[in-house]
C-alpha cells in the first residue's frame, strides 16, 4: 500500500457488515485518508441475515445479497472505484504490532506476509459459528450456515433431491429460520435443542411453549432437552443420536450460536469484556485509543438490565461501524448500547422480542408483574386480521417497562418497534398506554395492541384482578378441587370445548343472572377466547363476594397450545 505522510492510513479488518460501513462512512467524511479493507474471506460486504432466505428459495440468486439497491455487486472493483477503497481479500490478519502500529496481513493463496501501517485500526472481525464438542460432527454431510459459501452448498444439495430429511442441531434463532427454509422445499424437519424450550436466550418458558407447539404444528418436529452423543455416517446418511433415541438425516445443520473472533485482539493485549468479546467505550475505542472495534466481535451495554452482553445482530454492526467511520475521522459520535430487540419469521409466525424476559428480569433483582395479551393486529370488523400474543414485563413497584415478547402471523413489527422506542426512552406502562400511536380499521385498534397490552400489565399491578397462568391452573387442577368457568357463549364452548371434568359453561352476557349457579367454597378460574371476558368476569364475582376469583392468562389460545398432548385440558 502506497503511503502520504500528509494523509491519515485508515485500516479495517473485516469485510462483511462494520467494516465496510466504517471505511465507506471515512471516506464519505475524509476524501483523502488511504483506507485498506481485509477480509480473509472470498466475498464481501454481503448481508448475512439473508442466507436462510436464499436457502428457501425466497432469494433467487446468492450475488443479491451482496447488490446495491441500483443492482450493483459490492464487489473489490466497487470498492476501488467508488469510495477509493482498497480491498484486500482472501488476507488475514495474523499479528497486531501496537508499539509501531502495524498489521502483518498474510495472503491465504500465497502465505506472503507484509506488514501494513495504520495510524487508526477498525477491528470488525465478527463471529464464529460455536461447533459442540459431538463425536462426528466434523463429518461431511454435516454444515453450518455462516458464509454464502455454506447457503450454496446446502441448496445445492437440496435441489438434486439429496436432502429429503434435515435435522438441525439448535432451536435458537438461525436454527428456526431455517425451518421454513427446508419446508419450502418439502425437506421434512427435525430441530434438536439441549435446552429445556426453543430460543432459550429470548424467550421465557411460557412464550417459547406457545412458539414451539405453533410451528409443531405445522408439521415440523421439535425436540428440546436433547443431549446429542454422536453422529453416525453411512453412506451419506446421518444418524443423530441423542440420550435416548436416534435420528436419521439426509443432512445435518449445526446452528448452535456463535462466538464473537477475539483471537487477534487478545493477542495484541486488548481488553476482553466479561462476555468473551472485545470490550469498547461509547466512542468503540478499545482499551488502546488507536484501535476501534465494533459488530459481531464486541459487547454492547444492555440499556435495560445497564449489564455487559453479547448481541450479534447485523442492524447493530452497522450502526457500529457508522459511528466509527465518524470517530477515526475527527468525529465524537457514541454508541449507548441496546435493548435487544430481535424480529425473525419462522413458517406463517413473526417472533420478536425487545428488553429484558421475565427470567432475566428477575435475575436482575426486579420484582416483576407480567401480562399475557392474546390480540388481532387491526379491528375485529375490518376482514383479514391476524392474530398476536404479547407478552409484557414491567416492573412492580413503578411500573417500569421492561421488555416484550410477541409472537403471532400479525404485524408484530410496528409493536415490537414501538415498545422498543419505549424502552430506550426508559417508559413506563402509563406512558406507553397514553401514546399517540396511529388508529384505522384496515391497521390498528383504537385502543392499539401495546396499549392493550399495556394497560392489561397495569391492571396486574393496581390488583384490579388476579391472573393464574396456564401452568399454574395445570398444577392446581392435580392438588385441589378447582372451578374452570367458561364465560364464552355457549355456541362458541360446543363448537370449540375444553373437555375437563372441572369446566363450566355460563357466558358472560348471562353471568349476573346465573351467580348462584357458582360454588363459593372453590377457588374459581375464568377463562375465554383472549382474556377480555374472563377480566370482567373476575371483576363481576368479586364484587359478589367470591373470594378466590382468578382469570387464565393468555386467554384458551396459550392455554391449548401449553397442553396439546393433554387430552384431558384440550379439545
Amino acid at each position: 500500500m502506497s503511503m502520504d505522510a500528509e494523509n491519515s492510513n485508515i485500516v479495517v479488518i473485516g469485510g462483511v457488515a462494520c467494516g465496510p460501513k466504517a471505511a465507506s462512512r471515512a471516506r464519505r467524511r475524509d476524501p483523502h485518508a488511504n483506507i485498506t479493507l481485509i477480509e480473509r474471506g472470498k466475498e464481501l460486504s454481503y448481508a448475512g441475515c439473508g442466507l436462510p432466505y436464499y436457502v428457501g428459495g425466497a432469494v433467487s440468486d446468492i450475488s443479491n445479497l451482496r447488490k446495491t439497491t441500483f443492482d450493483v455487486i459490492r464487489d473489490e472493483q466497487y470498492f476501488r472505484s467508488v469510495k477509493n477503497i482498497d480491498v484486500q481479500l482472501q488476507t488475514e490478519a495474523v499479528n497486531i504490532n501496537r508499539a509501531n502500529r502495524t498489521i502483518a496481513a498474510r495472503s491465504i493463496a500465497t502465505g506472503i506476509i507484509k506488514e501494513i501501517l495504520y495510524d487508526q485500526l477498525v477491528l470488525a472481525m465478527g463471529s464464529t459459528p460455536f461447533i459442540p464438542p459431538i463425536e462426528g460432527i466434523s463429518q461431511k454431510g454435516v454444515y453450518c450456515l455462516h458464509v454464502p459459501e455454506d447457503a450454496v452448498q446446502i441448496r445445492e444439495k437440496i435441489e438434486k433431491g439429496e436432502a429429503d430429511r434435515a435435522v438441525i442441531i439448535g432451536a435458537g434463532l438461525i436454527g428456526l429460520e431455517l425451518v421454513e427454509s427446508f419446508f419450502n422445499h418439502a425437506v421434512d424437519v427435525t430441530v434438536l435443542e439441549l435446552a429445556d424450550a426453543v430460543l432459550p436466550s429470548c424467550l421465557d418458558p411460557d412464550m417459547a411453549e406457545f412458539l414451539k407447539n405453533e410451528v409443531v404444528r405445522e408439521g415440523v418436529e421439535i425436540y428440546t432437552g436433547q443431549r446429542i452423543i454422536r453422529i453416525d455416517m453411512e453412506d451419506g446418511t446421518a444418524r443423530v443420536v441423542t440420550q435416548d433415541r436416534s435420528f436419521p438425516a439426509d443432512m445435518v445443520i449445526v446452528a448452535a450460536g456463535n462466538r464473537p473472533n477475539v483471537g487477534l485482539a487478545r493477542e495484541a493485549g486488548l481488553r476482553i469484556g466479561e462476555t468473551g468479546a472485545i470490550s469498547v467505550n461509547l466512542r468503540m475505542q478499545t482499551s488502546d485509543p488507536n484501535i476501534y472495534a465494533g459488530g459481531d466481535c464486541v459487547e454492547c451495554c444492555d440499556l435495560v438490565s445497564g449489564r455487559m452482553i453479547y448481541a450479534p445482530l447485523g442492524s447493530t454492526a452497522n450502526k457500529h461501524g457508522r459511528i466509527i467511520g465518524d470517530n477515526i475521522t475527527g468525529g465524537c459520535e457514541e454508541f449507548g448500547g441496546v435493548v435487544g430487540t430481535m424480529i425473525f419469521k419462522v413458517l406463517n409466525l413473526t417472533v420478536a422480542k425487545t428488553g429484558l424476559t421475565e427470567q432475566d428480569a428477575r435475575a436482575c433483582g426486579f420484582r416483576v408483574a407480567t401480562s399475557l395479551t392474546p390480540c388481532l393486529d387491526h379491528v375485529h370488523f375490518y376482514p383479514g386480521g391476524k392474530f398476536l400474543m404479547i407478552k409484557i414485563i414491567a416492573e412492580q413497584e413503578s411500573g417500569r417497562f421492561l421488555g416484550a415478547q410477541i409472537i403471532g402471523p400479525g404485524d408484530a413489527a410496528k409493536r415490537v418497534d414501538v415498545l422498543a422506542a419505549a424502552l430506550q426512552n426508559q417508559m413506563t406502562l402509563r406512558d406507553i398506554a397514553n401514546l399517540d400511536l396511529g388508529y384505522s380499521p384496515p391497521y390498528s385498534h383504537a385502543m392499539e395492541c401495546v396499549i392493550q397490552a399495556a394497560n392489561h400489565a397495569r391492571n396486574r399491578i393496581d390488583g384490579l384482578a388476579h391472573v393464574m397462568n396456564a401452568d399454574q391452573v395445570q398444577q392446581k387442577l392435580l392438588q385441589e378441587d378447582l372451578l374452570l368457568l367458561d364465560v364464552r357463549e355457549q355456541k362458541e364452548a360446543e363448537s370449540n370445548p375444553i373437555f375437563c371434568e372441572a369446566v363450566k359453561n355460563i357466558p358472560l352476557t348471562s353471568l349476573r343472572y346465573r351467580l348462584d349457579e357458582i360454588p363459593k367454597n372453590k377457588p374459581i378460574v375464568c377463562c375465554c377466547a383472549q382474556g377480555t371476558r374472563s377480566y370482567e368476569a373476575c371483576l363481576i364475582l368479586q364484587a359478589n363476594h367470591f373470594d378466590s376469583v382468578y382469570y387464565l392468562d393468555g386467554g384458551l389460545r396459550i392455554w391449548r397450545s401449553f397442553f396439546r398432548d393433554k387430552k384431558e385440558c384440550y379439545s
